[in-house]
Formats: C-alpha cells, sequence, structure tokens
C-alpha cells in the first residue's frame, strides 16, 4: 500500500527544512470534490431559506395590508366597524352612506392621494418599480416603497377606482429584494427573490396560489424553467397558506352554477375579437395617463379635482368606487341590464384615466377585471336582443368569459388570466373551451394591432407607441 511521502519546507523565519506530508492526487482529488460540493451546497440552503422567509413575509404583508384595506372602508363609510374581515360586502356599504358622506369621503381620497403622491415624488428616494427590480437587479427603496404601497391602500379603501393588488406584490418584491441581498445571494437570485415576492404578495391577498405563481413566471420572468418554477411555487403557496391564518381560504367571488352551451361557445368566438380591442385601447389609455401624471404642485390640485367629481358622479352610482369588485360581482352574477353596464363601463373607464392622469396609483388588474365584465353584459345583451330565444346566454357566464378575456389583454398575461378567472370564481372547468377560446381571439386581435401600430410607425406615418400595461 502507498503512503504519503515527506517532502521538505523551509520555513519562513529559519530557512530550515521541516517535514510536510503530500497528498497523493486521488486524495487532492477527493478534498477538492468536498469542498466545491460544501461551496455549492451553501448558497442552495441559503436561497431555500430565503425563499421561505420571502413567502412567509409576503404573506403577513398581505394580510396587514387586507385589514387596513378593511379597516379604512369600513370607518370611512359606516359599516360593520366591529369587524375587520366582515360578510357585508363594500358596495353595500357605500351604498348605505348618505350621499353627503360619500361626497366627503372622498374629497378626502382626493386631498390623501394628492398630498401623499406629491411628498413621495417630492421628499421620497426615487421609486424602483417591480419591472425594473427584476429586469435590473435594482434595488428598492425601503420608505418609498412602503409609502407607495400604503397609500394605494388607503386610496382604494377611500373610493380610488383603482385596484389594490400592486400593493401587496411591491412589499412582497420589497421583502425579497432584501432578504436576498442580505444573505448575500447572487444578482440572478436576487431578481428571482423579488419576482418570487410580487407572485406571493398577489396570492396572499387574492387566495391564488396557483395564479401568484403563474403570473411570476409568465409576467414577470417570462421563463418557465425549474430554478424559476420551484421558488414560485413554493412562495405563493406559503404566502396564500400564511394569509388563511388571518383572512381565511376565502373565495373573492362567489357565481351561479353556469351550463356551457354551444350558443355561449357561439358568443366567446363572436366577442374574443372584439374584447380583444377595447381592452388593447384600455391599456394604451391607462398607460398614456401614468406618463403624463404630474410629479409638481400640479398632483394635489388635479387629484382633489377629480375625487371631488367622482364623489359628486357616485351619488347615483354608488358602484363606482373601489377596486371594480362590486361591478364585477354584479355582473357575474347576472344583476346587472345592459344600459347600467354601459353607463358603468363608460364612467369606470373615464375614472380609471383620470385618476391616473392626476397623479394617483394602483393596479389594473381588479380595474380591468371588472371592465371587461361589464362590456360583456353589454355584448351579450346585443346578442340576446339580436337572435332567436334559443341563441340566447347567460349574462353572467358572457361576463365572466369576457372579463378574462379582457385582462389577458389588458395586462399581457394569458395564461395568468385563465388560471385566475378559475381561482377567484372557482368556476366548473368545463368553462375552459369558451373561455380559451375568447382569450386566444382577443390575444390575436391585439397581437394584430400591435403589428399594424409597428409597421405604420416604421413607414413614419403615426406617432410613437405607447408600452402596453406593466407588471408593476
Amino acid at each position: 500500500m502507498n503512503t504519503p511521502q515527506a517532502t521538505q519546507i523551509p520555513t519562513q523565519q529559519t530557512g530550515q527544512t521541516t517535514p510536510r506530508m503530500a497528498v497523493a492526487p486521488a486524495g487532492r482529488e477527493m478534498v477538492q470534490t468536498a469542498q466545491t460540493e460544501s461551496v455549492r451546497a451553501t448558497p442552495l440552503v441559503t436561497l431555500a431559506v430565503v425563499t421561505v422567509l420571502t413567502g412567509i413575509g409576503a404573506g403577513i404583508g398581505g394580510t396587514l395590508l387586507a385589514a387596513l384595506l378593511h379597516i379604512v372602508q369600513h370607518l370611512a363609510f359606516g359599516y360593520a366597524e366591529d369587524q375587520v374581515f366582515g360578510a357585508q360586502s363594500f358596495l353595500s356599504g357605500v351604498a348605505a352612506a348618505s350621499p353627503e358622506r360619500r361626497f366627503a369621503v372622498l374629497t378626502v381620497c382626493g386631498v390623501v392621494a394628492g398630498l401623499g403622491w406629491y411628498a413621495v415624488h417630492r421628499y421620497g428616494a426615487k421609486l424602483v418599480s417591480i419591472k425594473e427590480a427584476v429586469g435590473r437587479s435594482r434595488p428598492m427603496p425601503v420608505g418609498s416603497t412602503l409609502a407607495h404601497a400604503l397609500l394605494q391602500i388607503v386610496t382604494v379603501a377611500l373610493g380610488s377606482p383603482l385596484g389594490r393588488e400592486v400593493a401587496p406584490r411591491e412589499i412582497g418584491a420589497l421583502i425579497g429584494d432584501q432578504l436576498a441581498r442580505r444573505a448575500g445571494l447572487s444578482a440572478e437570485q436576487c431578481r428571482l427573490l423579488v419576482a418570487c415576492g410580487a407572485g406571493a404578495g398577489l396570492a396572499a391577498v387574492y387566495n391564488v396560489p396557483l395564479g401568484g405563481a403563474i403570473f411570476v413566471l409568465e409576467v414577470l420572468l417570462g421563463s418557465f424553467a425549474w430554478r424559476a418554477v420551484l421558488p414560485a411555487f413554493a412562495t405563493s403557496a406559503i404566502a396564500a397558506a400564511v394569509a388563511w391564518i388571518g383572512m381565511g381560504a376565502e373565495q373573492q367571488y362567489t357565481l351561479p352554477a353556469f351550463d356551457v352551451t354551444a350558443p355561449l361557445v357561439g358568443w366567446a368566438l363572436v366577442c374574443g375579437p372584439l374584447v380583444g380591442v377595447a381592452a388593447w385601447a384600455f391599456a394604451r389609455l391607462t398607460e398614456s395617463a401614468r406618463a403624463a401624471a404630474p410629479r409638481d404642485w400640479r398632483a394635489p390640485v388635479f387629484a382633489l379635482a377629480n375625487f371631488m367629481v367622482l364623489g359628486l358622479v357616485i351619488a347615483w352610482y354608488p358602484q363606482l368606487p373601489g377596486n371594480g369588485k362590486g361591478p364585477a360581482s354584479l355582473a357575474f352574477n347576472g344583476e346587472l341590464v345592459t344600459a347600467l353596464a354601459f353607463v358603468l363601463l363608460v364612467l369606470r373607464v373615464v375614472f380609471t384615466w383620470s385618476s391616473l392622469r392626476a397623479g394617483a396609483a394602483g393596479g389594473l388588474l381588479t380595474p380591468g377585471l371588472a371592465n371587461g365584465a361589464l362590456l360583456a353584459v353589454v355584448l351579450a345583451g346585443l346578442w340576446n336582443g339580436a337572435l332567436p330565444q334559443e341563441m340566447e346566454v347567460a349574462l353572467g357566464a358572457a361576463a365572466l368569459i369576457g372579463a378574462t378575456a379582457f385582462l389577458a389583454v389588458s395586462m399581457r398575461m394569458p395564461i395568468t388570466a385563465v388560471v385566475l378567472a378559475l381561482e377567484f370564481t372557482h368556476v366548473n372547468q368545463d368553462f375552459l373551451a369558451p373561455m380559451l377560446l375568447a382569450v386566444a381571439g382577443a390575444a390575436c386581435t391585439a397581437r394584430w394591432l400591435d403589428q399594424r401600430v409597428a409597421t405604420t410607425k416604421s413607414r413614419g406615418n403615426g406617432s410613437s407607441t405607447v408600452p402596453s400595461a406593466s407588471a408593476g
């Protein structure tokens, strides 16, 4: 048996030689392999721990934001003040409030929105969106991001027509960003954790674990690789489970039983492209409003004027305040007539645009869902009026299909939109057929419109295009 041979090396101080055991080649390879495996294992363990903590943090953050939303809503409009997560809906609370109270609350909303976002942009660090944090690995400023998220929650609770889903996404992304950087993870892993934190925040507030994970993969990362799939699924599942402790495993929308009929499938084929055109235009409209929003002294003035006008209008239409869940619920349950759906659709589009143009911030997920549902009720009403009775479609079923297609195009996320619609409503999976047909028709139409605009621009016959809705 071979034994390690002794070699002589000089000492640094005396120059004398001292024996040292030489390691055989096979021994060196074993030592190097063990060291390499240890180096690889340590980041994987760290990544796993940070992934779990990101899911927990996003779940806690989403629960706290939801609690804040409900508390402000109840106190502002004076309903169910003894319950945080009560059974009474926001729409019923607004409808029960007097017109004077509604106007006063929306006036306060304008003051908070205008002064709040003016202060954030004037005195806070420059905001870094989730898209920038994921794409460029830019750190998200803690103070400005927290203030930005809290302002969204408070203003939506006070009646802003924008969505509340960006705030928990930002908080989840901020938690993932801070944990990943403090743990010394690589830039690629930091971007991954930011994206997963954002999806986990969405999963927590809406109880959509699969939708949150698919949002990460389709919208934020654009990849379904295993290294992205596993953290995305883990963080979203953990965040949703954590949120169950505080909010319960509630379903966002409760629908009656729908049948998938041949006329409904035909309606989905016909109306998909029409919904695609409307959603494409809505995305461009809202992006132009965001791009032109003031950041100076005009912001408080514009915001106050915008929300005071909204406060006057909701004296007649209490369905307008909030992120659109109320009108969407009415549409899904078939409780809207065509004329009212049309009026609400026009008013919601106008005030969503004006609120963004005035400098308010918020999401467009639930507003897009509501707009699609209202548009579908209008189109289905026209369909039913023009065709024989045996070709009629249920307004609620049409609303769900139209809402999914509208969301798919307006947010540029067809797969996520379908998954979210299923998790929001727990509708029968037979509905996948007409939903997918409508989404395909809407997405193809929007793609064709994008190509037409790009061709026109390249020929020098049109103005520059406006980017589509971003992911935050």
